[in-house]
């Protein structure tokens, strides 16, 4: 698994390199520069996305640990 968290880095940092590239070009102020920019800001988001929720399954962000709900307790019988 810790090769996929890897490749879903690298992944992710291959596009912020083309938006770096369309901002350098000059092309982000035409609508396709724009367009471009956010798919690949959207590409970048899921694969850092995917390897956001594998750091938290192996335990690095204990505030965004999984919880499970504890069923509720039973309440006694009344007697009447």
């Amino acid at each position: 698994m810790l090769a996929l968290m890897l490749i879903s880095i690298v992944l992710g940092t291959i596009p912020l390199g083309g938006i770096v590239w369309i901002v350098l070009s000059g092309a982000i102020t035409t609508v396709d520069g724009l367009f471009m920019s956010m798919i690949l800001f959207c590409l970048s988001g899921i694969f850092y996305l995917n390897a956001t929720l594998e750091l938290r399954d192996r335990g690095l962000f204990p505030f965004a640990a999984k919880t499970t709900a504890n069923p509720p307790k039973q309440q006694p019988p009344k007697a009447d």
